[in-house]
């Protein structure tokens, strides 16, 4: 038993990673998931299609990599998290498809409750803002709308889940209901200081309590997998949501460390310890990951563009053929040149939260060209990054002398982290290993099993590729920031 296979179902595409003994990665499996939008506003998952290309993948992976079920210590699971999914207990069929966090369908249900005077309550139980980012109103959304599911639900026929969940239960032919407290802590459902379901909201959102899953440790024993699946039973021994499973990943087991993963937008997680620290900045409070019955906390921000901002210089612009290209091109921007861009085209995330504001450019002249504009766009991540870093240290004072740890695909460009570190006034460390979401389930699962080393023992395995130092002057960084500040206010207040 001297592997571990990490399930990472992500957004758009559903991987499989094989690690050994020492957590390096043998072999990967991969497929695209294809997104469903019914609605403007609407975006939805086939939950079959997620399964079969679960199952693939898993298969493949342990094909290529020389892997058997006797061969394998546990499985980790990391998922997307708040998509919302209601199956049948008895048969395993999903209600209808899969609602996916991105989804807004659910946005005037949330502004009546928080025109009601509920937005207040629910934040202090869940550490969660009133939004249809998270699960709790898609599920009510379900019971609401789909024919007959109030009824069902009332009998207790049908179960619902985070993607998690279902592949859990999936895996397990059925026989196991459960979730991690990471992905329950993203359901607007938990209450995060006493580690339950809230009876209090549940009733408020009309959900019955008898569909929710258990809710366990990040690393513990979710059941044996049905032996026709995989070949044989295989052991499910770690789960964790996509953005704490990279926090675990990144080995930010003490308080004041600090993870980004920049992917098509931006997640940052700030590790706050063994009390959660109640934001006055709109930041979101939760669960980094549970251990042993122990919570430790964290600060998140969310930005809804990061990568996002590359694909649109290379699809929406055309001013690059290739995402590579971006960091060269703005190397050769006119340093005199002072243009700005908001990225808002889908709204401003954390510290903001406004959905409605949209993208704009600012400081535009006659020389302004493609260099100038892609300088700008990078530089746009690098500022939503600082705005969510103040606020984390205007939250908590053990966030002063944070240095990032970064991942995901932008992290890749060195252009990119040396702007984000002279933006921040801070290191910016780049880890050798880039999948550290997979490789924070793979870690629980294998901790679990005793194979790999404890929290300590992983922490000293973490190795650093690159650090990236401040250069810029703290006035000129200041300044930079401060045009960046106006500009956002010129876009929220058109």
């Amino acid at each position: 038993m001297s592997h571990v296979l990490a399930i990472d179902q992500g957004t758009t595409s559903t991987r499989a990673i094989l690690f050994d003994a020492a957590m390096r990665k043998v072999a990967v499996a991969q497929q695209e998931l294809p997104q469903h939008f019914p609605r403007p506003g609407w975006v939805e998952h086939d939950a079959e299609e997620i399964w079969r290309a679960t199952r693939a993948v898993c298969r493949e992976a342990m094909e290529r990599g020389g892997a058997r079920p006797g061969d394998l210590a546990g499985i980790g699971i990391t998922n997307q998290r708040e998509t919302t999914l209601v199956w049948d207990r008895r048969t395993g069929e999903p209600l209808h498809r899969a609602i996916v966090w991105q989804d807004r369908r659910t946005a005037p249900f949330c502004e009546r409750l928080r025109a009601a005077g509920h937005e207040a309550a629910i934040t202090e139980t869940t550490g969660l803002l009133l939004d249809p980012y998270f699960s709790g109103t898609k599920l009510k959304w379900l019971l609401d709308h789909v024919e007959g599911a109030r009824e069902r639900a009332a009998r207790g026929d049908l179960l619902f889940g985070t993607i998690d969940s279902f592949l859990i239960w999936r895996l397990t032919g059925g026989r196991v209901h459960a979730t991690d407290a990471t992905n329950a802590s993203r359901t607007l459902l938990f209450d995060i200081h006493a580690g339950a379901w809230s009876e209090g909201i549940c009733d408020l959102l009309d959900i019955p309590m008898a569909m929710l899953p258990e809710v366990r440790d990040c690393a513990a024993e979710f059941g044996r997998t049905d032996p026709a699946i995989l070949g044989g039973a295989v052991a499910i021994r770690g789960v964790a949501g996509d953005q704490q499973a990279a926090t675990i990943g990144q080995a930010c087991f003490e308080p004041g460390m600090m993870k980004s993963t920049y992917g098509t937008g931006c997640f940052a997680l700030l590790n706050t310890g063994a009390e959660p620290v109640a934001s006055q900045n709109r930041l979101l409070t939760t669960i980094a990951y549970q251990l042993g019955g122990q919570r430790t906390y964290a600060l998140e921000g969310s930005i809804f563009v990061a990568g996002a901002v590359v694909q649109w210089l290379r699809d929406g612009l055309g001013i690059v053929g290739a995402a590579g290209e971006v960091g060269a091109l703005a190397e050769a921007a006119d340093p005199a040149q002072q243009l700005v861009i908001v990225p808002a085209f889908t709204g401003l995330g954390a510290p903001y939260w406004q959905p409605e504001c949209r993208g704009a450019v600012f400081g535009l002249t006659r020389n302004s060209g493609r260099a100038e504009i892609a300088r700008a766009a990078l530089e746009s991540v690098a500022f939503q990054t600082r705005d969510l870093l103040e606020a984390m240290r205007a939250d908590w004072d053990g966030a002063g002398d944070t240095v990032l740890r970064v991942d995901g695909g932008m992290s890749a460009s060195d252009w990119t982290m040396q702007a984000l570190a002279d933006i921040l006034g801070a290191p910016v460390d780049r880890p050798v290993m880039p999948e550290t979401t997979a490789l924070g389930a793979a870690w629980l699962a294998g901790m679990q099993a005793g194979v790999y080393p404890d929290a300590q023992g992983f922490s000293a395995g973490w190795v650093l590729d690159r650090r990236f130092g401040p250069q810029m002057p703290a006035e000129a960084r200041d300044a930079a920031h401060a045009r960046w500040r106006r500009a956002v206010a010129a876009a929220m207040a058109f």
